[in-house]
């Protein structure tokens, strides 16, 4: 069973370990069963794709790969940098993400 993530398509992440560390970006697509995502410019790699009429030229090209969300954390809003999320509730009673370092609101 996929565990429920703090991170959602979209979200501004940095790079936390791996050879990428220091690296920001943005979340393309997340895997949840794999506890996995993809993040743009952050872990390429080479693959030699065939000719389709699609792209009729092939060759070699440059995809993201996938990165363990272990290695991601959030940027703060305010800062920039690195931090940790926490849950809480709106006046209105709307439930919200928010930077524990800042007390910002992340929002998409």
């Amino acid at each position: 069973m996929a565990m429920k993530l703090k991170f959602k398509k979209g979200d501004r992440v940095a790079v936390i370990s791996g050879r990428d560390k220091g690296k920001t970006g943005e979340v393309i697509k997340m895997f949840p069963r794999e506890m996995r995502a993809i993040v743009q410019g952050v872990h390429k790699h080479k693959r030699h794709v065939r000719p389709t009429q699609a792209d009729p030229q092939g060759g070699i090209v440059e995809k993201e790969g996938t990165i363990h969300i272990s290695n991601i954390a959030h940027v703060d809003p305010k800062s920039g940098k690195p931090t940790r999320v926490g849950f809480k509730f709106l006046k209105d009673g709307k439930k919200v993400r928010f930077a524990k370092k800042s007390g910002e609101v992340i929002d998409k």
